[in-house]
């Protein structure tokens, strides 16, 4: 076990893990820690505890100190530097006819250098691009291109739902998500209907999977043979959510459909699918020892 603090760097981020050396942080608090780009000023979102040492990637850096008033303001410059520098980059970026899309300026705490993020459909030849910037700016450019969930994560929107992007208001990092899921929930296979503002498949499909994993496992599937309080017959719709399932009882002639609730039915062996299965073949059983009849004389021993 080790004791760690998790700090943010952005509003909605990614959650990292350093040594607070035995300083207590509080939720809330704002911190000064060592990272891989150098110094940095981040928000503590998880006080001081104790998790495994598998759940850490070590080296574990340390937390430096609580952020005076002093780093606070450069914070807060930086963020109106962030807004020029987004501005030239934008100027600089027509002038050299590129064909990309800034969406993103971050300066580093220490003001060494300067991040750029930005989507393109294809690879982009930037480095004229960074000699003006650097020029401009005084400082060290790094330009980073970034996908269309990024994008949407940095610039945020309302999605289908109506409500904000999941991934620009609480989610850290984006979960794997399939159109095997959207087929067990029972969706429209529809691009439009389940896909994001950014073009790929809504995160939100991922929430309730596990939910949806475990009734499929105690609901009956469409044309399952099932034994009711009524009699055995087939199912002809099924629903998740509900439990409640749509059943052709056999004792109906025609086309009756009964609904009963999960919990009320049990499966049992079809006896018709039973009778079109292809009999086995009788192989002759012979006595020990004894041989085989010839063909010659209808199986008669002379």
């Amino acid at each position: 076990m080790a004791e760690i603090i998790g700090v943010r760097f952005k509003s909605v981020g990614k959650v990292y893990y350093f040594d607070p050396g035995g300083k207590e942080a509080q939720k809330g608090d704002h911190v000064i820690v060592e990272t891989s780009r150098g110094t940095e000023c981040g928000e503590v979102v998880l006080s001081n505890r104790e998790v495994e040492d598998k759940r850490i990637t070590q080296p574990l850096r340390p937390m430096l100190r609580h952020a005076t008033r002093a780093d606070l303001e450069r914070l807060a410059k930086n963020r109106e530097k962030e807004e020029q520098a987004f501005k030239v980059c934008q100027e600089k970026i027509r002038a050299h006819k590129l064909e990309m899309k800034l969406i993103d300026v971050e300066y580093t705490f220490d003001n060494n250098k300067i991040l750029f993020y930005f989507t393109a459909d294809g690879r982009v030849d930037f480095r004229e691009l960074v000699k003006d910037l650097a020029s401009v700016l005084k400082s060290r450019i790094e330009l980073r291109q970034i996908g269309v969930r990024d994008e949407a994560k940095m610039l945020g929107g309302l999605g289908i739902c109506g409500r904000p992007f999941c991934c620009a208001t609480f989610l850290g990092e984006f979960q794997p998500v399939s159109i095997k899921m959207a087929k067990e929930q029972g969706l429209s296979l529809n691009p439009s209907k389940i896909s994001g503002t950014c073009g790929r498949l809504m995160c939100c499909l991922k929430y309730e999977q596990s939910a949806y994993e475990d009734l499929l496992r105690t609901t009956p599937r469409v044309n399952a043979y099932v034994q009711t309080p009524e009699g055995k017959g087939t199912v002809r719709e099924a629903s998740l959510l509900t439990g409640n399932l749509k059943i052709q009882l056999d004792k109906h002639d025609n086309d009756t459909i009964t609904v009963f609730h999960r919990d009320d039915v049990r499966p049992c062996k079809d006896p018709r699918r039973e009778e079109k299965l292809p009999e086995k073949k009788r192989e002759p059983q012979w006595e020990t020892g004894g041989a085989a009849p010839s063909p010659d004389n209808g199986g008669q021993e002379g």
